[in-house]
């Protein structure tokens, strides 16, 4: 499962391992909830020192949601005007980060499917993840990474990056470099 966790972090994740995004996530196939807990544990002694943590959103069956951020930055992006109001709505009283995972972990829990709310956890504009929820994700101006309902111009030069972001950890990883060796060091906060 190592390597799978590497494949994964590398292909799903490289934005954040590049501190160009605050999160992303990734569905873990495994066969062993505890080797799955073990080796986040493995990756968490591994990354939180760069300033990247891994946390498993939701075990199901045999698939694992794997959230991969950088607290920091997920902080500024909660301290983001109009977020505290809009996660107020889904039962956040704080946009305290680790109060704030805690509670999207128990949105997890208590329904089929995502919290809407997790756009804002992976670093999408509030405005796409309003937009996104109030259209029942449709009627978008465009879609890459998530749909787009606002500043289509200006996402697509975002998306762009975070493609050729991937492209990059890509190759270099299938040269040689190692996962911790690609990720860029950033404050632990």
């Amino acid at each position: 499962m190592a390597e799978n966790i590497e494949r994964y972090l590398i292909e799903h994740c490289s934005p954040t391992l590049a501190s160009v995004k605050a999160a992303n996530l990734f569905n873990a196939v495994t066969e062993d909830d505890q080797e799955l807990a073990e080796q986040v544990k493995q990756w968490n002694r591994l990354m939180n020192p760069k300033g990247v943590k891994l946390l498993v959103l939701r075990n199901h069956g045999r698939r694992a949601l794997v959230y991969v951020y950088r607290e920091k930055k997920l902080q500024e992006k909660l301290d983001e005007s109009g977020v505290a109001g809009f996660l107020e709505k889904y039962g956040y009283t704080s946009t305290d980060a680790g109060y704030a995972l805690n509670r999207l972990v128990e949105r997890f829990s208590g329904q089929e499917g995502f919290p809407h709310e997790i756009g804002i956890f992976l670093d999408y504009p509030l405005g796409d993840v309003i937009g996104f929820i109030k259209n029942s994700g449709q009627n978008y101006k465009c879609a890459g990474c998530w749909k787009v309902y606002c500043n289509e111009c200006e996402t697509m030069k975002l998306f762009h990056k975070y493609r050729k972001c991937r492209d990059i950890y890509r190759s270099l990883w299938q040269n040689g470099r190692s996962v911790v060796q690609l990720t860029v060091a950033g404050a632990s906060a």
